[in-house]
């Protein structure tokens, strides 16, 4: 396998989980394997890695590790030793190879969507999940500000909780290195996640869809109560649960804010039963290709017809609290759901 230091997202597949980190592959393998996703491109471990050795942020961080690595384990230690290491990161300059890259992916995205700036999502990608550990930095227009953003990413690598991980699972402090995906932003209607088991339960049987208005960080944040749908697996049969939607996250002239969703707004689910069964189908499709149940992020474009308007931009192995079956007599029950719903 050839390693480069940027790929777009469908040259990809999850076999590259090493060199662009888990987002990254596992968004390829979705679109090979026919899955929606947002076009983009990917820049590569490596890519993170040549930042840090040609502008020395790598010297100098370990430089501070060393000096100040002292009761590193205690919170106050590794905030302070977070600040500072994002300031050494961020005050850096893009090698300018790896920025005229950068420059031509993104022009050849722009290309293709038609749009002079498009607008983009900057997100990380760990060869290692730590949900909500890293950054993602939402509708940025332009090269100049993709590239700062993406020097931020490789910043958070090194916020407090991506320490205490590092020092819990006993990791390189010194060493963070993740890839970055680049996508077009989804004109979201609504957007959300969906698990293809209960989380609380284990019960394999059971799909559990959570939605807001607008774009899917006040799901994923926790932000407001969603809506929150229970899908049969089996029957097809959906308990709705209306959530207090009073808060939004929607574009802004530059980045995102939260809006107030107005009350009309607010009584209705964010998805239609046809969006809702196609989100179902799509993800059972998946959690059968990965042989293991998903978590995966969904977003509903409003500026597209129905079913085209389905996007996913995230796919992960999804976390539970009982696994009630073995793999094998998982395996044997996901095979007997392929043609269901």
């Amino acid at each position: 396998m050839q390693k480069k230091l940027v790929y777009k997202i469908d040259d990809l597949d999850s076999s590259y989980n090493d060199q662009v980190g888990k987002k990254c592959a596992n968004l390829g393998e979705l679109a090979n394997f026919g899955v929606r996703i947002p076009p983009g491109f990917a820049l590569s471990v490596s890519a993170c890695g040549q930042f840090m050795e040609t502008s020395l942020a790598g010297y100098e961080i370990r430089d501070y590790l060393e000096k100040h690595s002292n009761g590193i384990n205690k919170v106050k230690k590794q905030l302070e030793a977070s600040l500072e290491i994002r300031k050494i990161i961020q005050s850096k300059e893009m090698p300018p190879d790896l920025c005229e890259l950068i420059r031509d992916y993104y022009r050849v995205l722009c290309d293709f969507c038609g749009e002079r700036d498009v607008a983009v999502a900057v997100r990380s990608s760990g060869a290692v999940s730590m949900p909500g550990q890293m950054d993602t930095f939402l509708n940025i227009r332009g090269i100049g500000n993709v590239i700062n953003k993406i020097i931020q990413v490789w910043g958070s690598a090194f916020t407090a909780r991506a320490l205490t991980y590092r020092i819990e699972n006993h990791h390189r402090l010194d060493s963070a290195l993740i890839g970055v995906a680049v996508l077009k932003m989804v004109k979201a209607r609504a957007a959300g996640v969906i698990l293809t088991v209960s989380p609380t339960t284990g019960d394999l049987s059971k799909a559990v869809v959570e939605g807001n208005w607008g774009l899917g960080e006040s799901v994923v944040n926790g932000e407001i109560s969603p809506d929150r749908f229970v899908i049969d697996k089996k029957t097809g049969h959906i308990e709705t649960f209306i959530g207090q939607k009073t808060k939004m996250v929607v574009y802004d002239h530059k980045g995102t804010r939260t809006s107030d969703v107005s009350p009309s707004l607010s009584e209705r689910p964010c998805l239609s039963r046809q969006e809702l069964c196609e989100i179902v189908r799509v993800a059972k499709k998946v959690e059968i290709h990965f042989s293991r149940p998903q978590d995966m992020e969904w977003v509903i474009a409003e500026d597209i017809s129905f079913p085209d308007n389905l996007y996913w931009v995230q796919a992960r192995s999804a976390k539970y609290t009982e696994k009630k079956l073995s793999q094998s007599e998982y395996l044997a029950e996901l095979m007997g759901r392929v043609f269901e719903i």
